[in-house]
């Protein structure tokens, strides 16, 4: 069962700003070191949300356009959407807490879904 979504120029708009669930997309890089870091948190919280929100994960050099478009000028940075629109967003090296409460609080603004 697939749990973190890859998402890139080709699917992002299926997969983030469609979506009828809150979404948390990691922008971040394999030559990034806090990239690494934040990789296997992200991964927890794409288990640990699985069904109530979608945890994607997109490569900034593989979609350079989607990292202009959402203002990413350094990674890592987590941007969290609701219908469509970003709600919030968290850049660098974050606690697992910060971004669990973020997606927690889109969750119980609840909506369409």
């Amino acid at each position: 069962m697939a749990t973190l979504v890859e998402v890139d120029g080709k699917n992002f708009e299926e997969q983030v700003l469609k979506s009828d669930r809150p979404v948390m997309v990691d922008f971040a890089a394999e030559w990034c070191p806090p990239c690494k870091v934040l990789s296997p948190l992200v991964e927890e919280i794409a288990r640990e949300y699985e069904g109530r929100a979608v945890v994607a994960h997109l490569d900034v050099d593989r979609a350079p356009d989607l990292a202009r478009t959402y203002g990413v000028l350094s990674v890592p940075t987590v941007v969290f959407f609701k219908d469509g629109k970003v709600v919030s967003t968290s850049v660098g090296l974050v606690p697992k807490e910060k971004l669990t409460e973020a997606l927690d609080e889109m969750i119980a603004q609840g909506g369409s879904g």
